[in-house]
Formats: structure tokens, C-alpha cells, sequence
């Protein structure tokens, strides 16, 4: 969008840009995320002061929450899709592409947390399509990691899948609440799904 350019009554020159409404539509969805990523009960009141418009714009531009919620679940899916691409799953031994997989959904783990705990979603006869890809991308990891020898073979990767998404979930948690910090996240996931609990030798 151009910058536009008004003449005051000094004879100073004053740029303003236009912002189209998907602008801020987008700006509101993701002011949302991130409140939301941090309270999970956060009412349209607080939603509408995080995103610094009133509730009345909030509700022209999501109609009610299940609507917020299903654009934030839009946003999610991407960004999620967004990290698979950045973590190269089919690259190297399936356990490095499992560290660069935390690694690039880190910043989008608050919100897949939220995601995840918001019943509407997974309860629906037809539910996003986005979740079957990324499920099948991060199944299709461990099912490759069994097959080269770096992952044991008596675990459905089905599972494998379901436990880094619960792990990441935990992870962004821990974090909100200050248990841990920001750093620890992709070590916490991949050496406690990848080693357990048990001490290894020389720890």
C-alpha cells in the first residue's frame, strides 16, 4: 500500500499510510494469539484491549469467539506447516530433523497449546483438514526413523506424533508460568522423548 501525503496548515508535510482491512484483520487475529497463547480464558473485552480497538470492531471483524477460534486454528495450521517446511523433516537422521522441528515450532507452541485445549475444534463431523497434513508429516518422521534405525519400532508413530504434540504443549506452559525457561524448550522435548526419564551413564 502507497504512502500517502496530506499538507498541514504549517506547510509541513505529514505521511500516514492507508491500512486495508485484511491488515487488520491479520493484526487483530495475531494480538489474539498471543493473549490467548498466555490466558487462555481471556474474555472478548480483554481481546479487543490487547488488540487496541473496541469490542464493537472486534465483533465486526470475528462475529463471535468460535469464529475468532476458527481463524486462530487457520493461523495455527499455517504456522505449524511453516515450521514442518523450515525443519526439513526428510533431511538427515530423523533425530536431528526431530531438534529442528522443535526448534522452528517453538514460537508457535503457546498457541498450538490453546489450540489443542479448545474442545470445538476436535469435536466437529468435519474437522480442519490442516491438522490430517501435519499429522501425516510428523508421523511420516518416526516412521522413518524406525525404518533407518534411529527410533525403536514398538511405538506406533501414531503415538510418537500425539506424545511431541502434548510435550510441546506442556513445554510452552512451563514456560508461561516461568518453571523453566525459553532456552530449555527444544531440549526438553527431544532428550526426554528421545532418552525417557532413566540416568544415563555418566549423568
Amino acid at each position: 500500500m502507497p504512502d500517502h501525503q496530506i499538507e498541514t496548515n504549517s506547510s509541513h508535510l505529514v505521511r500516514f499510510r492507508l491500512v486495508s482491512p485484511e491488515i487488520k484483520h491479520q493484526a487483530t487475529l495475531r494480538s489474539a494469539a498471543e493473549l490467548l497463547a498466555r490466558h487462555p480464558g481471556a474474555g472478548t473485552d480483554e481481546i479487543a484491549r490487547s488488540a487496541g480497538i473496541s469490542r464493537a470492531t472486534l465483533h465486526r471483524q470475528f462475529a463471535n469467539r468460535d469464529v475468532l477460534i476458527d481463524a486462530l486454528e487457520d493461523l495455527g495450521i499455517r504456522e505449524i506447516e511453516a515450521a514442518l517446511d523450515a525443519a526439513r523433516l526428510d533431511d538427515d537422521r530423523a533425530a536431528d530433523a526431530l531438534r529442528r522441528l522443535a526448534d522452528a515450532v517453538a514460537p508457535s507452541a503457546g498457541l498450538l497449546a490453546f489450540l489443542m485445549s479448545q474442545a470445538q475444534l476436535w469435536d466437529r463431523s468435519d474437522p480442519n483438514p490442516g491438522w490430517d497434513r501435519i499429522d501425516h508429516r510428523v508421523q511420516d518422521l518416526f516412521r522413518r526413523g524406525q525404518r533407518d534405525g534411529d527410533f525403536r519400532i514398538d511405538q506406533n508413530p501414531v503415538w510418537l506424533a500425539e506424545a511431541v504434540y502434548g510435550l510441546i504443549s506442556s513445554a510452552a506452559w512451563c514456560i508461561h508460568t516461568g518453571l523453566v525457561g525459553q532456552a530449555e524448550f527444544p531440549t526438553m522435548i527431544v532428550d526426554l522423548l528421545l532418552d525417557g526419564v532413566r540416568r544415563q551413564e555418566g549423568s
